[in-house]
């Protein structure tokens, strides 16, 4: 039988795991491994995917990979992952304590003045970003990974300033499968930090340690921060560090981020260790006393043939071993073996898989699980079921239930947009708006007062602060937004999203993690652009902002009020409910087309964790919004400041460069009736409107105020029932304004920001087109 036949509550153990490559690897360093015992805690809303149970923890599969995997029952688990009873209270700390290793001041130190630079590597969910704030504070800067739009936080440690720690993504492994992977594996293998800071989720060590096994095998200085070590004791539970750090021969702090306590140890050791140079104490696993020890052989004799290679190379040869007997192609190219090597290397793995009655990938998993069982079983007191657990179990059968969870998620995104563009974003945007409204009418009358050239002064006020300031006002609806998705996420309960919308996005080629940035397309698409940097897979991330765009975002809503209150007075609902419903039926087309056309192949595996619900920290939520505040502002001041100038420049000059008195007889005039014969068929034949819609492309909301202006407040006059039913469909479906395509420019490229803007304009043009097709028609 395969594990998508398990019920609720059934326990089995592994016998094989199906699939091949990336895919199947990272199932493994998830610790889904054969004879590995495994059990079905609970089903999505709409069936799939699954939760379960490995290894002490949680994880989530969706029922379509869960079938590759071929198991046994079993009555019950005979792993219970219990430790001893009770450890010895010895004073920590103990290995790398300063002068464990070297005489202080002795040994091998860097010399002083270089900058020591550290890696902070952990899983997700583990209090990473915590960390990084308590140790960085206000010393950090956000940027990208080169050539990866992947999120890059660097700093440096407080009252340290010749330090430089960068934050890397959040992992599982150091195998090459979802992109934050790749680029941590890079980042430490090329960057070569001179030390390693790994948090591990002391609440979930058995999980956590998968990784630090890896790293310790990049034979790089590293000290462990075993966070949440609070959480641990709060629950009757304990970890003997002195005992873990002899094992693992590397210094083992116990902290608590959340609480900045053990911290300061922590800087103590990882200053010790990267100035010192202190590599691992050990590197080696594999037991040669471990299933006739074929593994341990395996491991050795390729090390020992690769040893050269790896050195030319630069790659720490352990890591090189075991990564080349799991099948990694991207360290078999780095060493540039010959074929003869190669072949004695593939006769050692098919020997060692012979031996070992597991295929290569899955011996070097279990490997690893066996040790850190090992670990695990000597030095850790589990605690008794932790109040967070308690806690998230009856909070998720509301928020995860069958019948509540959809209803539930309704109702608290709607509340969100509802505060967001309502209430606080709402009356916050309101004191911003009459802030710059009231800096700019003083800064007209100061340079009126100075006899300001009128040109310069249009320039200034009509250009900059007009145009800057309108785009500048969507701020605090931007921040507001990222405020509430901040306590959704750091609460917990996006991952729980993503886990019960996964069937329903799957059917369009998405994942269930795509849900979110989607969702805040309704309110804005800068931010739903930025938010799909949290998705693992480039496929996804990319299909998904070229659909956030057919999600109506709110800058439109003042054209739709205006437009229905004019033309749809009795229907106005209906009219809008049906906007937005008909941006959703064309985004979901689009979905499907791309899928079979741009981005072929299915969405990625459900592999993750559902963490235990926290309360989001306030230092954290607040380092998020001066990130997405100052990156919003960065965008507002540089790519839409110069879009500004030139549109008030082509409004304000005739083709002669004369300043012109009526906007009429303005080279934006000219342009716009050029355009005027490819809208004429849509029954939009007016300059003025051609004009008003190029204005939209700096804010969707400057298209009534443009038109307004040019029409002198005779626009209903102007305009038929028909042709605003065909401008309202255009305003729904093309190009979102140049804030947005600034974000999709910096996220996939010129080339893909220039293609959403013609696509989104063709879409909206045929969608017009047929709309005033059929209401000839029926008319």
């Amino acid at each position: 039988m395969t594990l998508k036949e398990l019920g609720i509550g059934q326990s089995a153990r592994i016998l094989t795991v199906g699939g091949e490559g990336a895919l199947r690897q990272h199932f493994l360093d998830m610790g889904v491994i054969p004879k590995a015992e495994v059990t079905v805690i609970k089903f999505a809303p709409m069936g799939d995917p699954m939760e379960l149970q490995v290894h002490g923890y949680e994880l989530t599969l969706r029922l379509d990979d869960a079938a590759q995997i071929e198991v046994e029952l079993i009555d019950s688990r005979s792993r219970k992952h219990e430790g001893p009873k009770k450890i010895s209270n010895t004073a920590h700390p103990g290995l790398g304590e300063e002068g464990k290793y070297h005489v202080k001041g002795s040994g091998n130190p860097l010399p002083d003045g270089e900058k020591l630079t550290y890696a902070l590597v952990g899983n997700q969910n583990c209090g990473k970003t915590t960390l990084f704030n308590q140790l960085t504070g206000s010393n950090q800067h956000v940027g990208n990974f080169p050539g990866v739009t992947v999120d890059r936080k660097d700093g440096s440690i407080k009252e340290h300033p010749d330090t430089s720690i960068t934050d890397l993504p959040g992992i599982y492994s150091m195998s090459p499968y979802t992109n934050e992977e790749i680029v941590s594996r890079n980042f430490v293998l090329d960057n070569k930090p001179k030390a390693i800071i790994n948090i591990v989720d002391a609440t979930n060590i058995e999980r956590n340690l998968y990784l630090t096994m890896q790293l310790l095998e990049m034979d790089i200085p590293m000290v462990i921060a075993l966070n949440m070590m609070d959480e641990v004791t709060a629950n009757s539970g304990s970890i003997d560090v002195n005992k873990i750090e002899g094992l693992l021969g590397v210094p083992v702090v116990p902290i608590s981020a959340a609480k900045n306590q053990g911290v300061d140890e922590l800087v103590r050791h990882a200053i010790h260790i990267a100035k010192y140079q202190e590599r691992p104490g050990r590197q080696d696993f594999c037991d040669e006393n471990d299933f006739g020890g074929a593994v341990h052989r395996c491991i050795h004799a390729v090390s020992h043939l690769i040893e050269d290679h790896a050195k030319l190379a630069g790659v720490p040869i352990r890591f090189a071993a075991t990564k080349i007997i799991e099948g990694d192609a991207l360290i078999l190219e780095q060493l540039h073996l010959d074929e003869n090597e190669k072949e004695a290397i593939e006769h050692l793995i098919v020997q060692m898989e012979k031996e070992r009655g597991l295929d290569r990938s899955a011996a070097i998993a279990d490997m690893r699980f066996t040790f850190i069982e090992k670990i695990c079983e000597s030095t850790v007191v589990k605690p008794k079921e932790s109040r967070e657990r308690i806690r998230s179990e009856r909070i998720d059968r509301v928020l995860t239930g069958k019948y509540t969870a959809i209803p539930c998620f309704i109702v608290i995104m709607l509340a969100v947009f509802y505060l967001t563009f309502n209430v606080i974003g709402a009356g916050l945007q309101w004191l911003l708006e009459q802030g710059i409204g009231a800096l700019t009418a003083l800064t007209d009358k100061a340079l009126t007062a100075a006899g300001v050239n009128e040109v310069l002064q249009g320039l200034v006020i009509d250009g900059i602060f007009q145009g800057v300031g309108s785009v500048l006002s969507f701020l605090p609806i931007i921040v507001t937004l990222f405020f509430f998705l901040s306590l959704m996420e750091d609460s917990g309960y996006i991952a729980r999203v993503a886990f019960f919308m996964d069937k329903l996005l799957r059917k369009i080629g998405l994942s269930g993690r795509s849900i979110v940035p989607m969702l805040i397309g309704f309110g804005c698409t800068v931010p739903a652009v930025m938010a799909t940097r949290t998705l693992p897979s480039e496929r996804d991330r990319r299909m998904t902002i070229l659909l956030t765009p057919f999600m109506s975002c709110s800058a439109k809503l003042p054209i739709y009020a205006f437009f229905v209150s004019a033309f749809f007075p009795k229907h106005g609902g209906l009219v809008m409910g049906g906007l937005y419903f008909l941006g959703i039926i064309v985004g979901i087309l689009f979905a499907f087309i791309y899928r079979k056309t741009l981005f072929r192949g299915d969405a990625v595996p459900f592999v993750m964790e559902l963490p235990n619900y926290r309360m989001p920290g306030a230092e954290n939520v607040c380092q998020l919004l001066w990130e997405k505040a100052k990156d919003f502002l960065q965008k507002a001041f540089t790519v839409i400041l110069i879009a500004t100038m030139l549109i008030w420049f082509l409004q304000s000059f005739d083709i002669h460069f004369n300043m012109v008195t009526d906007s009429k007889d303005s080279m934006l005039a000219a342009i716009s009736s050029i355009i005027v014969p490819v809208f004429k068929p849509l029954g939009l034949g007016d300059w003025r409107i051609c004009t008003s819609l190029i204005s939209g492309l700096m804010a969707k909301e400057s298209v009534v105020s443009t038109l307004e202006i040019l029409f002198g407040g005779t626009v209903t006059t102007a305009l038929t029932t028909l042709s605003a039913a065909s401008l309202l469909v255009f305003s729904l479906l093309y190009s979102p304004c140049v804030a947005a395509i600034a974000s999709i420019k910096r996220e996939l490229g010129a080339k893909w920001a220039v293609s959403v803007v013609l696509l989104q304009c063709a879409i909206a043009w045929v969608a017009a087109f047929i709309v005033r097709v059929i209401g000839l028609l029926v008319m």
